[in-house]
């Protein structure tokens, strides 16, 4: 009866032994799949937020690429329109910059261009041209002068020390000249003879094309009568 007694203690101490053993198991087995299911958590928490953040590298980085493109295009821009204010001499330069012979009359440039060749004083501040008809004395204040066989020119300066050109134009880049003087001075009546060696002696001239800016700085001075 003893023995039977013994073995069935120990019978129920080994069942016993086993139950906590299994339940320390099965408590052991339940921590480390708890601990899995966090590390697991875990794992997944670090990789969206790793998602997010490569997410948010790219959104700035199409950011910052927008940002460059605009500015490259503004500076694209600023060189296709030029800086400001800034256009071609043929557009908008000063006027005075891009004037050539052409905008003017042929008899402008004609003045101007027997001025530069013949006259005495190149610094005037004038240059008056008188258109005088044929028919009219070489000298109105003598009346044994003669008269201008053809209708003639006379440019002249402000001044007597300017000088003056008397000449008949022959349309093909020749004059010719008269050996007349802006003022009459000396004794009256010179003599029919005096004013017709004149008239016989004119000098014919081939006038030169000259410098072009000379030539319309000449022109500007222009003041033009006609009799």
């Amino acid at each position: 009866m003893k023995k039977l007694t013994k073995t069935l203690y120990f019978n129920v101490a080994l069942l016993m032994l086993s139950g906590c053993t299994y339940n320390t198991n099965e408590e052991s087995i339940t921590a480390s799949s708890e601990n899995r299911s966090v590390s697991e958590s875990t794992e997944e928490d670090a990789t969206k937020t790793s998602e997010s953040m490569s997410i948010s590298e790219v959104e700035e980085t199409d950011t910052d690429d927008a940002g460059d493109t605009s500015s490259e295009d503004s500076v694209n821009s600023g060189l296709e329109d030029g800086p400001p204010g800034e256009h071609s001499d043929s557009d908008t330069g000063d006027p005075e910059e891009v004037e050539t012979r052409s905008q003017y009359s042929n008899e402008q440039i004609e003045y101007a261009r027997v001025w530069l060749q013949l006259g005495a004083n190149q610094f005037i501040d004038r240059l008056h041209v008188e258109h005088i008809p044929a028919g009219t004395p070489l000298n109105p204040n003598d009346d044994t002068s003669v008269s201008y066989p053809e209708a003639v020119i006379q440019l002249a300066g402000s001044r007597l020390v300017d000088g003056s050109v008397t000449y008949s134009s022959n349309g093909d880049g020749t004059i010719n000249v008269y050996n007349v003087p802006l003022r009459w001075d000396g004794q009256y009546p010179a003599g029919k003879k005096f004013y017709t060696d004149i008239i016989k002696n004119t000098q014919l001239v081939s006038i030169e094309q000259g410098d072009d800016e000379k030539i319309i700085e000449l022109i500007k001075l222009l003041k033009v009568n006609v009799q």
